[in-house]
């Protein structure tokens, strides 16, 4: 056999590996050890865990705090952009308009990738020369409303796997310092429908968020307001959570009664 045949041969099988681990990983929750992962494809451990490595390597897996392994931050921001694309932005458009002329202040829709959100659009106000993030820049989750929802989304579990791979580096005075802080505001935030920030990742401008859900429920961007901490009001949060709902509605998704 040619030896660049061999090669291709064993290059698909190895993509063919992957494959199942993959499969096997989704097929236990998201989350799995090497040793479910071999015994449930099949494999040695010690070719799924060279496998693994390599996907790992190249951002397709990752390995949470427990020692198990989950999807990669990579794999998690592809997966956010096929779900988020230029679509959910002229959805998002002119509610988030709407959003800027009912309150004045600066709207965001923002996605997440890996670690971080990233601010994709902006009705920026009139009122302000600046306020909060550009278009194309990020910001880690846990110093951001819309990323506390994200990590709120998924549980107690991702929000300790977040802070032990990424640590909570503090903005502010007002950034979230400890784990049990982020865990409470985290999950508080998911189950109210929104989140703020006070002034913890840039000091002077506060923010109310909401998340974007698709039609199968699942948080895939978030709408925020930005505006000068001094200016900000609570009373802005049922407009804030309404409009998140419009866009949610136009991505498919069906409110509960």
């Amino acid at each position: 056999m040619p030896k660049n045949l061999e090669a291709n041969r064993s290059a698909i099988q190895v993509i063919d590996r992957l494959g199942d681990l993959m499969n096997a990983l989704m097929a236990n929750g998201g989350q799995a050890s090497l040793k479910i992962l071999a015994a449930e494809t099949g494999l040695h451990p010690s070719t799924a865990f060279r496998i693994l490595s390599s996907a790992i390597d190249n951002g397709w897996i990752d390995r949470n705090a427990a020692g198990l392994y989950v999807l990669g931050r990579h794999l998690i921001g592809l997966a956010q952009q096929s779900h988020v694309g230029i679509d959910v932005r002229l959805e998002a458009m002119p509610l988030m308009r709407k959003l800027r002329q009912q309150l004045g202040e600066t709207v965001n829709l923002t996605f997440r990738e890996g670690d971080a959100v990233v601010y994709v659009e902006r009705a920026v106000s009139t009122r302000t020369s600046h306020v909060g993030q550009i278009v194309g820049s990020r910001a880690p989750l846990h110093v951001t409303a819309v990323g506390k929802l994200f990590l709120g989304s998924r549980g107690e579990q991702e929000i300790r796997s977040y802070a032990a791979r990424r640590g909570l580096q503090e903005f502010t005075p007002n950034t979230v310092k400890t784990l049990p802080q982020l865990i409470e505001l985290s999950l508080g935030a998911w189950q109210d429908g929104y989140a703020l920030d006070n002034e913890e990742a840039e000091l002077g401008i506060s923010c109310i968020g909401v998340p974007v859900l698709d039609a199968r429920g699942e948080m895939i961007a978030g709408l925020s307001i930005s505006a000068p901490a001094k200016r900000r009001k609570l009373e802005w949060i049922p407009d804030v959570l309404a409009c998140g709902r419009a866009l949610s509605e136009r991505l498919g998704y069906v409110h509960s009664q």
